[in-house]
């Protein structure tokens, strides 16, 4: 049965519960959209849960920030399918939705109030985009890639045996 995640806003305006087969927080993100967004130390950790799941309790108080994309790759700037979803009152940011993805849901680990389980080794992603003063932290049995790494949240439970069934 998968893992029931209970989370919030600092200001408890927004609460929610998601089911996840992949609760272990093993992936920083370094790119600059979550590191601002979320992720005060110089990365953000992002779990992924059934979006068909989800259920919310001060709707009323979210609000959706997309983020405008530009990398040194692709000239000009897009704007993000992703739905970066927010506590308006207090500014905490709890999720991210994407509708390229839509059986899924992206909560964010620093909202999670559920115990989380401690992963044996963590991801770096996006390395290419960390901020100058960030010095990772990087065990030997670590992995890191300058942007995505080929394997899925859900491949990277599978074979560490984490996949919550």
């Amino acid at each position: 049965m998968p893992l029931m995640l209970e989370g919030s806003c600092r200001c408890d305006a927004v609460t929610f519960q998601i089911e996840s087969h992949t609760p272990v927080p093993y992936q920083r993100c370094y790119c600059s959209i979550c590191r601002k967004q979320q992720g005060g130390g110089g990365y953000a950790i992002n779990l992924a849960a059934s979006a068909s799941t989800l259920e919310v309790q001060g709707e009323e108080r979210l609000g959706t920030y997309r983020a405008r994309i530009s990398d040194d790759e692709h000239q000009g700037c897009e704007l993000s399918t992703a739905e970066r979803r927010f506590c308006t009152a207090c500014g905490s940011a709890l999720w991210l939705f994407d509708p390229e993805w839509p059986e899924l849901v992206h909560p964010f680990a620093s909202a999670i109030n559920t115990d989380l389980p401690e992963p044996p080794v963590s991801v770096h992603i996006m390395l290419k985009y960390k901020a100058a003063w960030v010095v990772p932290t990087i065990s030997p049995a670590d992995e890191v890639f300058d942007l995505y790494p080929k394997k899925s949240i859900e491949t990277w439970h599978r074979d560490q045996r984490l996949w919550v069934a």
